[in-house]
């Protein structure tokens, strides 16, 4: 009984431990929604264009594929990432208009909203859902 015992405490503290160690992040993410807009101005919205997997490790692909006025945009890179304070998500790769900070605006289990700027007027918001 005793031996059970451990077993079972040992195999329960195993699952926590993985567990705990997930980032809510981590998993394959569709992206329902990308704008890009000017304050003050109409704004171009594109829907369903892809995935993006994030990875506990900090890496992370995306499968984005859109066109936007005759221009096909395809960025099927792989990126790193970093989640900080719950308030920043920041992405690098190389030749991506994903590549930046992003600021968290919505943060749930199974969907995330998030703003950023070009360093000019330009504003994008990216929404993605599990």
């Amino acid at each position: 009984m005793k031996k059970l015992f451990i077993k079972l405490f040992i195999t329960a503290l195993a699952v926590t431990t993985f567990a705990s160690c997930s980032h809510r992040l981590a998993g394959t993410w569709q992206v329902k929604r990308f704008e890009v807009s000017k304050p003050g101005e109409p704004g171009t919205s594109l829907t369903n264009i892809g995935t993006i997997s994030f990875s506990n490790n900090g890496s992370g692909e995306k499968n984005i594929n859109y066109k936007v006025l005759g221009v096909t945009r395809v960025d099927n890179s792989p990126f790193k990432w970093v989640w900080a304070d719950g308030k920043y998500v920041t992405i690098e790769s190389k030749d991506s208009d994903f590549s930046k900070t992003w600021i968290i605006i919505e943060n749930k289990k199974k969907s995330q909203k998030w703003k950023s700027t070009d360093g000019s007027n330009l504003v994008q918001t990216l929404e993605i859902e599990k």
